[in-house]
C-alpha cells in the first residue's frame, strides 16, 4: 500500500523527515490541526477518514450477511459451496476490504516489533508512546502527550536565530535514533558514556539532544580538540563541550630566590598586564619571601544525642591528649598520606561539632579528610552507640563559604609573603610614592574594609589573581572564597624611603595531584611551574610551593593595583585596555 493511502502524519521533533506510519484510529486524523483538509487516498476518491469508514462498513456487513446466510444454509440442510451470485459478490468485497485493512493497519503492527526490538537493545520503555518508526527503521520521536492536539509543534519550541544555524554533527544512523532517545526521554542523557563506552561519542549526541530539545545552537562552544575520557568520573558530568579561556603569563616572579612565570587564566584585561608589572617592581627590588605557616585541610562532621551532657562527654574525650594517638590510627587508617593533626570542637545545645584537621600530601585533600572522619565516626560508635551522625559535614569546616573559623585558624595552607620595593621602583614602575600607598592601604584595605564588615577581605583584589591561577592549574575555582582571605600590610621602612608589602593568607587550598590538575591544559601549567604532580622526594612539597607562588602572585598583584589608584591610573588603565573597539558579534560569526 502506497504511504499516500495512509492518514496525515503530525510533526515529529527531529531533523529527519522520513515518513511516519500512524497508530491511531482513523477517525482521530480530522480533529488534527495539522491536516485540516483530509487527502484524498488511492484506494477511492474520498478522504482517507470516510475511505476507511467505507471500507469498516463493507467488511463487518458483508461478514454479517455471509454468516447468516450460512446459518441458514446449515438450518435447511444445504451444500455451502453452492453460492448465489450476491453470495460471490459478497465473499469478494469480503476479501477486498480485509486486504484494504491489513494493508493500512497491518504494516504498522508488524513494525511495532521493530521498534520493540530496537529499544530493548537500549533498555528502552516500549510503552513510550512517543516515538515511531519510519521506513528506514529509524526511532523518529512524535510530539509528547503533555503537548496539546492543538499547539502546532513548529511553534511550541523556541525559536533560534537564522544566522545562527544547529550544528549537527552524527556520524551514522544510530546515532540518529539515540538522539532522539534522549529527546524523548527514553534514553537518560547521563547513562550515554556507560551505554557508548565512548566518551567523545556520547558528548556528541548530548549536545545534539540538547540543541534539538532546546532550539538554541551550541555552535560556538568548542566540541573537538578535548579528551572527554579524562574527565570521566571525576571531573564533569554529562559534558557537551569546553569553554576556552585565555591563559596570560606574569612575571618572572622572583619568590625565595627562585623565578617563577606565572600562568593565570582571565577574561579580565588589565589583570595579567598588572600582575606583570607588581613582579617587575618585586624583581627589581631584590625579589620577595614567603614562609609557610601552617598545612592541614579540615573537615567538620555534626552529630546530635540526646542531651547537651552527653555530647560535653564526647567533646571531653576528643580532646583528651590521652585519646589522640588512638584516634590517630584510625583516621589514618584512610591513605598513606592522611595525618591527623588535631581535633577542635564546639556545641550547640546537644549538638556536637567536630573540626578534624590532617595533612593531605600534596593532594588538596578534601576527600582524603572526610574518609578519615569517618573512619573515626565509625570507631566513636563503638562507646558512643547514641551518637547520631547528622552529617560528614556541618559547615565547621568551612568550605566555600567565607568564615571567621577560616581567618582565624586557617585551612589549607596558610602563608604570609612580604617584600621591600625601593624607592626608585616606587617612583619609575609603580608611578607613585611610597606615603600615598601606606596612606591609601590604610584607608582602603584597613579602615575602608572594617566599615563594610569585611571577613577576610582587607586586601585590594586577592580573590582576582587567586581565581586566574586556580582556573590554570586545575584548582577548584569555589574555593577561591576562603582561599582569597588576605590581609595586606604596607608601611614605610629605611627612614620612610622604601616601602614594605606583605599579604597575609591564612587558607590557600590547593592540590598538585587529582581533581582538574590531571588535564591536559592544567598540567602544562602546573609544570611551567615546576610543580606537577606528587613530590616523591618530599610528599606534599609541590603543593605547599604552589601556595607560596599563589600567595607571591597576590602580593605582586596587590602592589600594582593599589598603586595604579594611588596616581589615579585605574580609569584610564580599564578604559584603554580593557575596552574593545572590536565588533564581537561579527567576529563570532
Amino acid at each position: 500500500m502506497d504511504a499516500t493511502s495512509r492518514p496525515p502524519k503530525p510533526p515529529c521533533s527531529t531533523a529527519t523527515q522520513g515518513h511516519i506510519h500512524h497508530r491511531k484510529h482513523a477517525a482521530s486524523v480530522e480533529r488534527r490541526p495539522s491536516s485540516p483538509t483530509p487527502k484524498a487516498s488511492d484506494a477511492l476518491p474520498l478522504p482517507l477518514y470516510l475511505t476507511n469508514a467505507v471500507f469498516f462498513t463493507l467488511f463487518f456487513s458483508v461478514a454479517y450477511y455471509l454468516l447468516h446466510r450460512w446459518r441458514d444454509k446449515i438450518r435447511n440442510s444445504t451444500p455451502l459451496h453452492i453460492v448465489t451470485l450476491s453470495e460471490i459478490a459478497a465473499i469478494v468485497s469480503l476479501i477486498a476490504s480485509f486486504i484494504y485493512l491489513l494493508g493500512f493497519f497491518g504494516i504498522d503492527f508488524v513494525q511495532s516489533f521493530i521498534a520493540r526490538a530496537s529499544h530493548e537493545a537500549w533498555d528502552l520503555d516500549d510503552t513510550d508512546p512517543n516515538y515511531l518508526i519510519d521506513e528506514d527503521h529509524r526511532l523518529i520521536t512524535c510530539p509528547p502527550a503533555s503537548i496539546s492536539t492543538k499547539t502546532n509543534l513548529a511553534s511550541a519550541a523556541p525559536k533560534l536565530p537564522t544566522s545562527v544555524p544547529l550544528i549537527t554533527s552524527l556520524a551514522s544512523e544510530e546515532d540518529e535514533m539515540i538522539v532522539n532517545s534522549v529527546v524523548n526521554g527514553i534514553i537518560p542523557s547521563y547513562s550515554l558514556e556507560s551505554k557508548l563506552g565512548d566518551c567523545k561519542r556520547a558528548a556528541v549526541i548530548r549536545r545534539e539532544a540538547l540543541q534539538r530539545m532546546t532550539g538554541r545552537s551550541l555552535g560556538g562552544l568548542p566540541l573537538e580538540g578535548f579528551d572527554y575520557e579524562s574527565i570521566l568520573g571525576q571531573c564533569c558530568e554529562m559534558p557537551v563541550g569546553y569553554v576556552q579561556i585565555p591563559v596570560g603569563i606574569a612575571g618572572p616572579l622572583l619568590l625565595n630566590g627562585r623565578e617563577y612565570s606565572v600562568p593565570m587564566a582571565t577574561t579580565e584585561g588589565c589583570l595579567v598586564a598588572s600582575t606583570n608589572r607588581g613582579c617587575k617592581a618585586i624583581y627589581l627590588s631584590g625579589g620577595s619571601t614567603s614562609v609557610l605557616l601552617k598545612d592541614g585541610m579540615t573537615r567538620a562532621p555534626v552529630v546530635r544525642f540526646a542531651t547537651a551532657t552527653r555530647a560535653a562527654e564526647l567533646k571531653f574525650f576528643l580532646e583528651d591528649p590521652d585519646n589522640f594517638d588512638t584516634l590517630a590510627v584510625v583516621f589514618n587508617r584512610s591513605s598513606r598520606f592522611a595525618r591527623l593533626q588535631g581535633i577542635q570542637c564546639s556545641i550547640a545545645g546537644k549538638n556536637l561539632y567536630m573540626r578534624f584537621s590532617c595533612s593531605t600530601g600534596d593532594a588538596m585533600g578534601m576527600n582524603m579528610v572526610s574518609k578519615g572522619v569517618q573512619n573515626v565516626l565509625e570507631f566513636l560508635q563503638n562507646d558512643f552507640s547514641d551518637m547520631d551522625v547528622i552529617g560528614i559535614s556541618g559547615n565547621f569546616c568551612s568550605d566555600k563559604k567565607p568564615a571567621a573559623v577560616n581567618w582565624i585558624e586557617g585551612r589549607g595552607k596558610s602563608v604570609v609573603c612580604e617584600a621591600i620595593i625601593k624607592e626608585e621602583v616606587v617612583k619609575k614602575v609603580l608611578k607613585t610614592k611610597v606615603a600615598s600607598l601606606v596612606e591609601l592601604n590604610m584607608l582602603k584595605n584597613l579602615a575602608g574594609s572594617a566599615i563594610a564588615g569585611a571577613l577576610g577581605g582587607f586586601n585590594a583584589h586577592a580573590g582576582n589573581i587567586v581565581s586566574a591561577i586556580f582556573i590554570a592549574t586545575g584548582q577548584d575555582p569555589a574555593q577561591n572564597v576562603e582561599s582569597s582571605h588576605c590581609i595586606t600590610m604596607m608601611e614605610a621602612v629605611n627612614d620612610g624611603k622604601d616601602l614594605h608589602i606583605s599579604v597575609t593568607m591564612p587558607s590557600i587550598e590547593v592540590g598538585t595531584v587529582g581533581g582538574g590538575t590531571q588535564l591536559a591544559s592544567q598540567s602544562a601549567c602546573l609544570n611551567l611551574l615546576g610543580v606537577k604532580g606528587a613530590s616523591e622526594e618530599s610528599p606534599g612539597s609541590n603543593s605547599r610551593l604552589l601556595a607560596t607562588i599563589v600567595a607571591g602572585s597576590v602580593l605582586a598583584g596587590e602592589l600594582s593595583l593599589m598603586s595604579a589608584i594611588a596616581a589615579g591610573q585605574l580609569v584610564r588603565s580599564h578604559m584603554k585596555y580593557n575596552r574593545s573597539s572590536k565588533d564581537v558579534s561579527k567576529a563570532a560569526s
